[in-house]
């Protein structure tokens, strides 16, 4: 049996999970998920906990069974505690600005480039002024949301906008997230 499928998804307080025709559909104080699930997959509600059950042990149903259970546990503490992503900006000159539900980059193209961030997904921004030799970090972008699915493809997008350039390290890159450095022509010459 799967380790991962065969464990059992506590409910938190305020939580609630209803099944109906292989729909899934997670209410709590953050906000209401909803997927469909495997048809193969048996979803049963007992005792404060969800179990996923799967009907043999075909290799299909043995990879679609901690998959369902983990998409399942995603969304119950998506809308308990919620997720966020932080991404960070390297750059002199470089900005970002929110505007109602978008974020407005200046990424050092001849263009702003704007991006629309999805319905349930928030944004903090938090603007740094470079002080000090190396200190190159000009903006901190929060993203925050109950679904990690839509939450983790807009902070891909908006470090799609401008990679982390592996020269100088300018461009978006995740809180925590090393850009590998390269050494430049004069560094080469010097040999």
């Amino acid at each position: 049996m799967s380790r991962i499928g065969k464990a059992p998804i506590r409910l938190p307080a305020g939580v609630i999970v209803e099944v109906s025709d292989h729909r899934v559909t997670v209410k709590g104080p953050l906000g209401e998920l909803s997927r469909v699930v495997p048809k193969a997959m048996g979803v049963e509600i007992a005792e404060g906990e969800v179990q996923v059950k799967r009907p043999s042990d075909s290799k299909p149903h043995r990879s679609l069974h901690g998959l369902t259970r983990t998409l399942i546990a995603n969304m119950v503490q998506g809308v308990s505690q919620g997720y966020a992503k932080v991404l960070e900006l390297y750059g002199m000159g470089f900005r970002v600005q929110q505007q109602e539900s978008r974020l407005t980059c200046q990424l050092g193209f001849s263009h702003p480039v704007i991006l629309e961030l999805p319905e349930g997904i928030t944004s903090q921004v938090e603007t740094f002024v470079p002080t000090g030799e190396n200190s190159y970090l000009s903006a901190r972008v929060t993203l925050r949301g109950i679904d990690k699915e839509v939450l983790g493809e807009t902070a891909a997008r908006l470090r799609a906008a401008r990679k982390p350039e592996p020269y100088k390290g300018k461009g978006f890159r995740y809180q925590g997230e090393r850009v590998l450095r390269k050494a430049g022509k004069a560094a080469q010459a010097v040999r």
